[in-house]
């Protein structure tokens, strides 16, 4: 029996509406990596869900915010000397990056809602959405507590928390292309190709995909890519003898930046060669032109996530 028409649109609408979410979900990672870059991620102060969304609007606005801001370690230790001219340009990224993430929440639930009480969504679809819109804010709580943490003594967030903000927006887009690729017209006989290569070995790539992420923030965080900015050596050493230097031996794995940024250079160097080394292997297997795109970005991915980018730092 063909659909009806009403409810076909109905799908395609739902999955543009995806589609658009987690394109400005991406955004919100390329714009949170400026904000931190820019040092503007503890420009406010505050959170304010709501009445955030309005920025200073006249002069005493603006010194009223600039007059909190000089109250945490980071005018303090770090910009003793800035102006109200400086304060307003770290200021508008991170307004960016929240009112983004504001704009998001917006977009997906306004649709959600709307597509809800039309019917338009299957019940296990429903359920799949509404851990999505929990998801989101979520994340918004997350973000607030990384910002908190750097409110405290010292003009510098966790890097746990950063690995936690970064890592749920990831596990977002992930969650919601996973939710996409389930909307597939039915009949559709277009593969979601893996080009043959088994499934253990690609949820092995997908773990260390995820590790080194994880360590490049743990690296951003603890700020460990400034103690070694040589490659493929670590200073003169090949492994810097600070590396695995605490006891007991497993807080290395967290908290040693020596340690920390020797194992992001380890984990990005082994993607390079098993992404290349998969993509040599099943380059000419039957996929799709979407798999192969993806193999190449992935590679793509993890060429950039090697030291071979220090400059970065």
């Amino acid at each position: 029996m063909t659909p009806h028409p009403e409810l076909l649109h109905s799908a395609r609408a739902v999955r543009l509406w995806l589609a658009v979410v987690i394109a400005m979900v991406f955004s919100m990672v390329v714009v949170g990596g400026i904000t931190r870059l820019t040092g503007s991620g503890l420009s406010m102060v505050e959170w304010e869900p709501i009445m955030g969304v309005v920025p200073p609007l006249s002069d005493a606005d603006w010194t009223a915010a600039f007059e909190a801001y000089k109250q945490y370690p980071q005018y303090r230790l770090t910009h003793p000397d800035m102006d109200l001219a400086g304060f307003q340009g770290i200021f508008f990224w991170e307004y960016v990056h929240r009112v983004l993430g504001r704009t998001i929440g917006l977009v997906f639930a306004v649709p959600f809602f709307w597509f809800l009480a039309r019917g338009a969504l299957a019940r296990p679809l429903a359920l799949r959405l509404g851990v999505a819109l929990f998801l989101g804010g979520l994340q918004g709580f997350v973000g607030w507590l990384m910002v908190k943490s750097g409110l405290v003594d010292e003009p510098r967030v966790s890097h746990f928390r950063l690995a936690a903000h970064l890592g749920l927006a990831l596990t977002i887009i992930a969650y919601l292309g996973w939710v996409l690729l389930s909307l597939r017209p039915r009949g559709s006989t277009a593969p979601v190709g893996h080009a043959g290569i088994p499934r253990p070995l690609l949820r092995l790539l997908t773990v260390l995909v995820g590790v080194q992420i994880i360590y490049g923030a743990f690296v951003a965080g603890l700020r460990a890519g400034w103690g070694y900015n040589t490659f493929p050596r670590m200073g003169d050493r090949w492994i810097a003898e600070a590396v695995m230097a605490m006891d007991p031996w497993w807080v290395n794995l967290l908290e040693d930046h020596a340690t920390v940024q020797f194992l992001h250079r380890v984990l990005g160097t082994l993607l390079v060669v098993a992404v290349g080394a998969l993509w040599l292997r099943y380059r000419n297997a039957p996929e799709t032109a979407s798999s192969a795109m993806a193999s190449m970005c992935c590679l793509a991915f993890c060429w950039r996530n090697t030291p071979w980018g220090f400059t970065r730092w």
